[in-house]
Protein backbone atom coordinates (compact mmCIF):
# COMPACT_ATOMS: atom_id res chain seq x y z
CA UNK A 1 0.00 0.00 0.00
CA UNK A 2 1.49 3.60 -1.06
CA UNK A 3 2.05 5.85 1.52
CA UNK A 4 -0.52 8.50 2.54
CA UNK A 5 2.20 10.72 3.02
CA UNK A 6 5.12 11.47 1.05
CA UNK A 7 7.26 14.75 1.51
CA UNK A 8 7.87 17.27 -1.61
CA UNK A 9 11.17 15.91 -2.46
CA UNK A 10 10.29 12.22 -2.81
CA UNK A 11 9.95 11.29 -6.44
CA UNK A 12 6.54 9.76 -5.98
CA UNK A 13 5.31 13.74 -4.60
CA UNK A 14 5.53 14.64 -8.79
CA UNK A 15 2.40 12.10 -8.96
CA UNK A 16 -0.72 14.73 -9.89
CA UNK A 17 -3.30 11.73 -9.80
CA UNK A 18 -2.06 11.38 -6.39
CA UNK A 19 -1.44 14.58 -5.14
CA UNK A 20 -3.24 16.94 -7.53
CA UNK A 21 -1.24 19.02 -9.83
CA UNK A 22 -0.84 22.02 -7.39
CA UNK A 23 1.78 20.03 -5.05
CA UNK A 24 3.00 17.38 -8.53
CA UNK A 25 4.33 21.01 -10.19
CA UNK A 26 5.76 22.23 -7.51
CA UNK A 27 7.21 19.25 -6.51
CA UNK A 28 8.89 18.84 -9.77
CA UNK A 29 10.04 22.28 -9.91
CA UNK A 30 12.10 21.57 -6.50
CA UNK A 31 13.29 17.92 -8.10
CA UNK A 32 14.60 20.16 -11.06
CA UNK A 33 16.87 22.08 -8.66
CA UNK A 34 14.45 25.18 -8.78
CA UNK A 35 13.71 26.80 -5.03
CA UNK A 36 10.55 25.71 -3.10
CA UNK A 37 10.09 25.73 0.10
CA UNK A 38 9.85 22.05 2.09
CA UNK A 39 6.99 20.53 3.10
CA UNK A 40 4.88 17.41 2.35
CA UNK A 41 1.68 15.72 0.24
CA UNK A 42 -1.10 14.43 2.02
CA UNK A 43 -2.66 11.76 -0.91
CA UNK A 44 -6.23 12.29 -2.42
CA UNK A 45 -7.04 8.72 -1.10
CA UNK A 46 -6.91 10.12 2.62
CA UNK A 47 -9.87 12.12 1.43
CA UNK A 48 -11.63 9.10 0.26
CA UNK A 49 -10.64 7.05 3.18
CA UNK A 50 -12.48 9.83 5.68
CA UNK A 51 -15.54 9.84 3.34
CA UNK A 52 -16.15 6.44 3.70
CA UNK A 53 -15.25 6.36 7.45
CA UNK A 54 -17.94 9.37 7.29
CA UNK A 55 -20.17 7.18 5.50
CA UNK A 56 -20.73 10.42 3.12
CA UNK A 57 -20.56 8.47 -0.14
CA UNK A 58 -24.10 7.96 -0.97
CA UNK A 59 -24.60 11.48 0.10
CA UNK A 60 -21.86 12.61 -1.90
CA UNK A 61 -23.37 11.56 -5.14
CA UNK A 62 -27.03 13.69 -4.34
CA UNK A 63 -24.95 16.56 -5.56
CA UNK A 64 -26.14 15.44 -9.05
CA UNK A 65 -29.61 15.37 -7.85
CA UNK A 66 -32.23 17.05 -10.42
CA UNK A 67 -34.05 18.17 -7.70
CA UNK A 68 -32.25 21.47 -6.39
CA UNK A 69 -33.23 21.10 -3.10
CA UNK A 70 -31.74 17.45 -2.28
CA UNK A 71 -28.29 18.34 -4.60
CA UNK A 72 -28.30 21.45 -1.89
CA UNK A 73 -28.84 19.37 1.25
CA UNK A 74 -25.95 16.67 -0.06
CA UNK A 75 -23.73 19.75 -0.55
CA UNK A 76 -24.46 20.91 3.43
CA UNK A 77 -24.10 17.30 4.46
CA UNK A 78 -20.81 16.62 2.62
CA UNK A 79 -19.55 20.44 4.08
CA UNK A 80 -20.52 19.50 7.96
CA UNK A 81 -19.55 15.60 8.11
CA UNK A 82 -15.90 16.95 6.73
CA UNK A 83 -15.56 20.31 8.97
CA UNK A 84 -17.19 18.93 11.82
CA UNK A 85 -16.50 14.97 12.23
CA UNK A 86 -12.85 13.45 13.68
CA UNK A 87 -10.96 12.39 10.66
CA UNK A 88 -10.14 8.44 11.08
CA UNK A 89 -6.90 7.46 13.05
CA UNK A 90 -6.25 5.69 9.52
CA UNK A 91 -5.14 9.23 8.12
CA UNK A 92 -4.85 11.34 11.32
CA UNK A 93 -2.21 9.62 13.05
CA UNK A 94 0.25 9.67 10.11
CA UNK A 95 -0.46 13.26 9.47
CA UNK A 96 -0.15 14.74 13.05
CA UNK A 97 3.26 12.80 12.96
CA UNK A 98 4.21 14.52 9.27
CA UNK A 99 3.20 17.82 11.07
CA UNK A 100 5.70 17.34 14.09
CA UNK A 101 8.72 16.25 11.82
CA UNK A 102 8.16 19.60 10.22
CA UNK A 103 7.87 21.78 12.71
CA UNK A 104 11.17 20.37 13.95
CA UNK A 105 12.77 20.89 10.69
CA UNK A 106 11.62 24.01 10.24
CA UNK A 107 12.89 25.49 13.44
CA UNK A 108 9.03 25.94 14.77
CA UNK A 109 8.47 27.76 11.77
CA UNK A 110 4.79 28.66 11.84
CA UNK A 111 2.80 26.58 8.46
CA UNK A 112 0.69 26.67 5.77
CA UNK A 113 -1.99 24.50 4.62
CA UNK A 114 -2.79 24.61 1.06
CA UNK A 115 -5.51 22.61 -1.29
CA UNK A 116 -4.03 20.41 -4.23
CA UNK A 117 -7.16 19.57 -5.78
CA UNK A 118 -6.65 16.88 -8.40
CA UNK A 119 -8.83 18.97 -10.64
CA UNK A 120 -6.94 22.67 -9.92
CA UNK A 121 -4.46 24.07 -11.88
CA UNK A 122 -4.97 22.50 -15.66
CA UNK A 123 -5.17 23.65 -18.94
CA UNK A 124 -8.60 25.61 -19.27
CA UNK A 125 -9.68 24.75 -14.90
CA UNK A 126 -7.15 26.76 -12.93
CA UNK A 127 -9.36 27.39 -10.10
CA UNK A 128 -7.88 30.07 -9.26
CA UNK A 129 -8.73 31.75 -5.62
CA UNK A 130 -11.76 28.79 -5.44
CA UNK A 131 -10.04 27.41 -2.63
CA UNK A 132 -7.96 28.60 0.58
CA UNK A 133 -4.96 28.52 2.10
CA UNK A 134 -4.82 28.56 5.55
CA UNK A 135 -1.44 30.87 7.03
CA UNK A 136 0.29 30.52 9.93
CA UNK A 137 -1.07 27.21 12.03
CA UNK A 138 0.79 26.85 15.40
CA UNK A 139 -1.33 24.98 16.75
CA UNK A 140 -2.45 21.53 16.54
CA UNK A 141 -6.05 21.51 16.03
CA UNK A 142 -6.09 24.55 14.08
CA UNK A 143 -3.67 22.76 11.40
CA UNK A 144 -6.30 19.37 11.93
CA UNK A 145 -9.04 21.88 11.14
CA UNK A 146 -7.54 23.77 7.86
CA UNK A 147 -7.31 20.14 6.53
CA UNK A 148 -10.88 19.38 7.01
CA UNK A 149 -11.21 22.44 5.90
CA UNK A 150 -9.33 21.65 2.64
CA UNK A 151 -11.21 19.18 2.32
CA UNK A 152 -14.82 20.37 2.57
CA UNK A 153 -14.09 23.13 -0.07
CA UNK A 154 -14.66 20.78 -2.89
CA UNK A 155 -18.70 21.05 -1.78
CA UNK A 156 -18.82 24.91 -1.64
CA UNK A 157 -21.14 26.97 -3.33
CA UNK A 158 -18.36 29.05 -5.40
CA UNK A 159 -16.40 25.95 -6.34
CA UNK A 160 -19.68 24.03 -7.27
CA UNK A 161 -20.23 26.90 -9.28
CA UNK A 162 -17.24 26.53 -11.17
CA UNK A 163 -17.31 23.26 -11.29
CA UNK A 164 -20.44 23.71 -13.29
CA UNK A 165 -19.58 25.87 -15.97
CA UNK A 166 -16.54 23.33 -16.59
CA UNK A 167 -18.10 20.40 -16.70
CA UNK A 168 -16.77 18.62 -13.41
CA UNK A 169 -18.45 17.43 -10.44
CA UNK A 170 -17.01 17.08 -6.59
CA UNK A 171 -18.46 13.22 -6.82
CA UNK A 172 -15.11 12.35 -9.67
CA UNK A 173 -12.33 14.19 -7.76
CA UNK A 174 -10.97 14.26 -4.53
CA UNK A 175 -8.71 16.62 -2.78
CA UNK A 176 -4.95 16.30 -1.91
CA UNK A 177 -3.57 18.50 0.96
CA UNK A 178 -0.15 20.16 0.53
CA UNK A 179 1.97 21.36 4.06
CA UNK A 180 4.56 23.64 4.28
CA UNK A 181 6.49 26.00 6.19
CA UNK A 182 5.11 29.68 6.10
CA UNK A 183 7.62 31.75 4.33
CA UNK A 184 8.40 35.37 6.12
CA UNK A 185 8.06 37.29 2.62
CA UNK A 186 9.45 40.46 2.68
CA UNK A 187 8.08 40.99 -1.23
CA UNK A 188 5.82 38.44 -2.63
CA UNK A 189 3.79 38.16 -6.20
CA UNK A 190 3.09 36.84 -9.10
CA UNK A 191 4.91 36.42 -12.90
CA UNK A 192 3.88 35.31 -16.46
CA UNK A 193 6.45 33.69 -18.29
CA UNK A 194 4.82 34.99 -21.55
CA UNK A 195 2.30 37.75 -22.69
CA UNK A 196 1.17 37.86 -26.75
CA UNK A 197 3.55 40.48 -27.34
CA UNK A 198 6.12 38.20 -25.40
CA UNK A 199 7.29 39.50 -22.69
CA UNK A 200 7.64 38.27 -19.25
CA UNK A 201 5.36 40.09 -16.74
CA UNK A 202 6.35 40.31 -13.16
CA UNK A 203 3.63 41.50 -10.28
CA UNK A 204 4.84 42.01 -6.59
CA UNK A 205 4.19 43.87 -3.81
CA UNK A 206 5.97 44.27 -0.06
CA UNK A 207 4.54 41.18 2.37
CA UNK A 208 2.81 38.18 1.38
CA UNK A 209 1.35 37.77 -2.16
CA UNK A 210 -2.60 37.41 -0.70
CA UNK A 211 -3.23 41.09 -1.07
CA UNK A 212 -1.87 40.48 -4.88
CA UNK A 213 -3.94 37.23 -5.50
CA UNK A 214 -7.05 38.97 -4.06
CA UNK A 215 -7.23 42.09 -5.95
CA UNK A 216 -6.41 44.57 -2.90
CA UNK A 217 -3.77 46.57 -4.46
CA UNK A 218 -2.52 47.62 -7.46
CA UNK A 219 0.73 45.53 -7.40
CA UNK A 220 4.14 46.49 -8.76
CA UNK A 221 4.21 45.52 -12.72
CA UNK A 222 7.93 44.70 -14.08
CA UNK A 223 8.68 43.87 -17.78
CA UNK A 224 11.25 41.97 -18.92
CA UNK A 225 12.03 41.27 -22.81
CA UNK A 226 11.46 37.29 -23.33
CA UNK A 227 15.70 37.55 -23.42
CA UNK A 228 15.01 38.66 -19.73
CA UNK A 229 16.08 41.72 -19.98
CA UNK A 230 14.81 44.66 -17.42
CA UNK A 231 12.41 46.82 -20.12
CA UNK A 232 10.41 48.85 -17.41
CA UNK A 233 9.21 49.32 -14.12
CA UNK A 234 5.68 50.78 -12.94
CA UNK A 235 5.23 50.97 -9.12
CA UNK A 236 1.49 50.54 -8.97
CA UNK A 237 -0.23 51.79 -5.55
CA UNK A 238 1.04 49.29 -2.91
CA UNK A 239 -0.63 51.32 -0.03
CA UNK A 240 -1.03 48.27 2.75
CA UNK A 241 1.00 44.95 2.97
CA UNK A 242 -0.26 41.56 4.48
CA UNK A 243 2.36 40.28 7.31
CA UNK A 244 3.32 37.31 8.61
CA UNK A 245 2.15 38.08 12.31
CA UNK A 246 -1.14 39.65 12.41
CA UNK A 247 0.63 42.62 13.66
CA UNK A 248 -2.12 45.08 12.87
CA UNK A 249 -0.51 47.39 10.82
CA UNK A 250 -1.03 46.80 7.50
CA UNK A 251 -0.27 50.51 6.10
CA UNK A 252 2.83 50.75 4.91
CA UNK A 253 5.39 53.60 5.88
CA UNK A 254 5.04 56.35 3.13
CA UNK A 255 8.95 55.95 2.27
CA UNK A 256 8.00 52.90 0.40
CA UNK A 257 5.45 54.03 -1.47
CA UNK A 258 7.75 54.97 -4.17
CA UNK A 259 10.24 52.50 -3.74
CA UNK A 260 10.28 49.44 -6.13
CA UNK A 261 10.26 46.26 -4.39
CA UNK A 262 12.43 44.51 -6.63
CA UNK A 263 15.64 45.75 -7.87
CA UNK A 264 16.52 45.42 -11.47
CA UNK A 265 18.73 42.94 -10.95
CA UNK A 266 16.06 40.97 -8.37
CA UNK A 267 13.79 41.47 -11.08
CA UNK A 268 16.32 39.60 -14.04
CA UNK A 269 17.08 36.83 -11.54
CA UNK A 270 13.36 36.35 -11.03
CA UNK A 271 13.11 36.06 -15.28
CA UNK A 272 15.57 33.31 -15.12
CA UNK A 273 14.10 31.27 -13.07
CA UNK A 274 10.96 31.95 -14.62
CA UNK A 275 12.23 31.07 -18.29
CA UNK A 276 13.42 27.83 -16.18
CA UNK A 277 9.82 27.09 -14.71
CA UNK A 278 8.38 26.93 -18.33
CA UNK A 279 11.45 24.68 -19.49
CA UNK A 280 10.42 22.13 -17.01
CA UNK A 281 6.47 22.58 -17.54
CA UNK A 282 7.28 22.27 -20.67
CA UNK A 283 5.06 25.19 -21.55
CA UNK A 284 3.98 28.86 -21.15
CA UNK A 285 3.42 29.25 -16.97
CA UNK A 286 2.15 31.61 -14.66
CA UNK A 287 3.76 31.76 -11.13
CA UNK A 288 3.27 32.47 -7.53
CA UNK A 289 6.69 33.48 -5.70
CA UNK A 290 8.02 35.03 -2.18
CA UNK A 291 10.93 36.25 -1.79
CA UNK A 292 12.73 36.25 2.08
CA UNK A 293 16.06 37.18 3.48
CA UNK A 294 17.49 33.42 1.98
CA UNK A 295 16.03 34.88 -1.44
CA UNK A 296 13.14 33.54 -3.92
CA UNK A 297 11.01 30.93 -3.22
CA UNK A 298 8.29 29.18 -5.87
CA UNK A 299 4.95 28.82 -4.82
CA UNK A 300 3.32 27.96 -7.46
CA UNK A 301 3.29 26.90 -11.18
CA UNK A 302 0.28 26.37 -13.02
CA UNK A 303 -0.32 26.29 -16.87
CA UNK A 304 -0.64 30.10 -18.44
CA UNK A 305 -3.28 30.59 -21.16
CA UNK A 306 -2.23 32.93 -24.19
CA UNK A 307 -4.77 33.97 -27.01
CA UNK A 308 -3.10 35.94 -30.25
CA UNK A 309 -3.25 39.75 -30.10
CA UNK A 310 -6.79 40.96 -30.42
CA UNK A 311 -7.30 43.85 -33.40
CA UNK A 312 -9.78 46.70 -31.96
CA UNK A 313 -12.26 48.63 -33.92
CA UNK A 314 -10.56 51.84 -34.77
CA UNK A 315 -13.75 53.78 -34.17
CA UNK A 316 -12.66 53.48 -30.53
CA UNK A 317 -8.85 55.14 -31.10
CA UNK A 318 -10.79 58.44 -30.86
CA UNK A 319 -12.38 58.67 -27.84
CA UNK A 320 -11.16 59.18 -23.98
CA UNK A 321 -9.01 56.36 -22.60
CA UNK A 322 -7.65 55.24 -19.52
CA UNK A 323 -4.61 52.64 -18.64
CA UNK A 324 -4.02 49.86 -16.43
CA UNK A 325 -3.04 46.41 -16.18
CA UNK A 326 -4.05 43.98 -18.84
CA UNK A 327 -5.28 40.20 -17.82
CA UNK A 328 -3.66 39.30 -20.73
CA UNK A 329 -6.60 37.79 -23.69
CA UNK A 330 -9.15 39.51 -25.91
CA UNK A 331 -10.77 42.74 -26.78
CA UNK A 332 -14.57 43.64 -26.36
CA UNK A 333 -17.08 46.24 -26.29
CA UNK A 334 -20.15 46.20 -24.33
CA UNK A 335 -22.90 48.80 -22.10
CA UNK A 336 -21.05 49.83 -18.90
CA UNK A 337 -22.70 48.55 -15.22
CA UNK A 338 -20.31 50.28 -12.91
CA UNK A 339 -20.67 48.11 -9.11
CA UNK A 340 -19.65 49.73 -5.89
CA UNK A 341 -20.86 46.78 -4.00
CA UNK A 342 -20.73 42.87 -4.51
CA UNK A 343 -24.66 43.25 -3.67
CA UNK A 344 -25.34 45.34 -7.08
CA UNK A 345 -23.75 42.33 -9.17
CA UNK A 346 -27.08 41.14 -10.12
CA UNK A 347 -27.77 44.34 -11.81
CA UNK A 348 -24.64 43.00 -14.59
CA UNK A 349 -26.76 41.82 -17.45
CA UNK A 350 -25.26 39.71 -20.22
CA UNK A 351 -22.84 41.47 -22.27
CA UNK A 352 -21.87 44.12 -20.36
CA UNK A 353 -18.74 45.53 -19.06
CA UNK A 354 -18.18 45.49 -15.07
CA UNK A 355 -16.91 48.79 -13.30
CA UNK A 356 -15.50 47.97 -10.41
CA UNK A 357 -13.12 48.94 -7.60
CA UNK A 358 -11.78 45.55 -5.91
CA UNK A 359 -11.29 42.57 -8.72
CA UNK A 360 -11.66 39.77 -5.86
CA UNK A 361 -12.20 36.34 -6.36
CA UNK A 362 -16.23 37.03 -5.58
CA UNK A 363 -16.55 38.30 -9.06
CA UNK A 364 -15.89 34.81 -10.60
CA UNK A 365 -19.45 33.91 -10.19
CA UNK A 366 -21.11 36.75 -12.59
CA UNK A 367 -17.53 36.06 -15.14
CA UNK A 368 -19.46 34.11 -17.79
CA UNK A 369 -22.30 36.44 -18.53
CA UNK A 370 -19.62 39.87 -18.66
CA UNK A 371 -18.10 41.05 -21.80
CA UNK A 372 -15.32 42.03 -19.81
CA UNK A 373 -14.06 43.66 -16.31
CA UNK A 374 -12.57 46.89 -15.18
CA UNK A 375 -11.19 47.57 -11.81
CA UNK A 376 -9.64 49.79 -9.85
CA UNK A 377 -7.67 47.39 -7.87
CA UNK A 378 -5.28 44.41 -8.88
CA UNK A 379 -2.82 43.29 -11.01
CA UNK A 380 -1.88 40.64 -13.72
CA UNK A 381 -1.56 37.90 -11.70
CA UNK A 382 -4.45 38.20 -9.18
CA UNK A 383 -6.36 35.34 -8.94
CA UNK A 384 -9.40 37.03 -11.01
CA UNK A 385 -7.05 37.48 -13.75
CA UNK A 386 -6.05 34.30 -14.37
CA UNK A 387 -10.17 33.08 -14.17
CA UNK A 388 -10.64 35.64 -17.26
CA UNK A 389 -7.80 34.24 -19.33
CA UNK A 390 -8.94 31.10 -18.68
CA UNK A 391 -12.38 31.76 -20.14
CA UNK A 392 -10.81 34.61 -22.80
CA UNK A 393 -12.58 37.56 -21.27
CA UNK A 394 -10.47 40.56 -21.30
CA UNK A 395 -9.50 42.32 -18.07
CA UNK A 396 -8.09 45.36 -17.27
CA UNK A 397 -6.83 46.13 -13.82
CA UNK A 398 -5.69 48.79 -11.74
CA UNK A 399 -6.84 51.85 -13.67
CA UNK A 400 -6.94 54.79 -11.29
CA UNK A 401 -10.81 55.91 -10.97
CA UNK A 402 -12.91 54.26 -13.08
CA UNK A 403 -16.21 53.43 -11.23
CA UNK A 404 -16.11 57.61 -11.12
CA UNK A 405 -14.77 58.17 -14.82
CA UNK A 406 -16.30 55.97 -17.07
CA UNK A 407 -20.43 56.76 -17.22
CA UNK A 408 -22.70 53.93 -15.95
CA UNK A 409 -24.52 52.88 -19.01
CA UNK A 410 -22.18 54.17 -21.71
CA UNK A 411 -20.32 52.34 -24.28
CA UNK A 412 -16.71 50.82 -23.16
CA UNK A 413 -14.38 49.00 -25.14
CA UNK A 414 -11.90 46.84 -22.98
CA UNK A 415 -8.20 45.93 -24.54
CA UNK A 416 -7.14 43.02 -22.39
CA UNK A 417 -3.50 43.04 -24.05
CA UNK A 418 -2.48 46.71 -23.99
CA UNK A 419 -4.36 47.57 -21.10
CA UNK A 420 -6.54 50.02 -22.48
CA UNK A 421 -10.37 51.06 -21.38
CA UNK A 422 -11.92 53.51 -23.65
CA UNK A 423 -15.47 54.84 -23.57
CA UNK A 424 -18.11 56.79 -25.68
Amino acid sequence: MQPLIVPLSAPEAADADRFGPKAANLAALGQAGLPIPDGFCLDARAYRIQLAALGLEDAARNIDSPEPGKARRAALDMKLGLLDRPITPEVLEPLLAARRNLLEAAGGQPIVVRSSALVEDRFGSSFAGQFESYLELESEADFVTAVRSCWAALWSTRVLRYMATHDASPVDTAMAVLVQPLVPARVSGGALSQTANGDMIINATWGLGSAIAQGEVVPERIVLTREGKHHDTALGRKYHRVGCTHDGRPLLPRALFSQPCLSKAQAVELGQILRKVETVMGMPVEIEWALDDRGFKLLQGRPLHLEATPVPDEIWLRHPGLNGQPAGVGWSSGRARVVNCECELSLVAPGDILITRVAGPALSKILQRVAGVVAELGGSTSHLASLARERGIPMVLGVLDATTRIPDGSQVAVDGVSGVVRWM
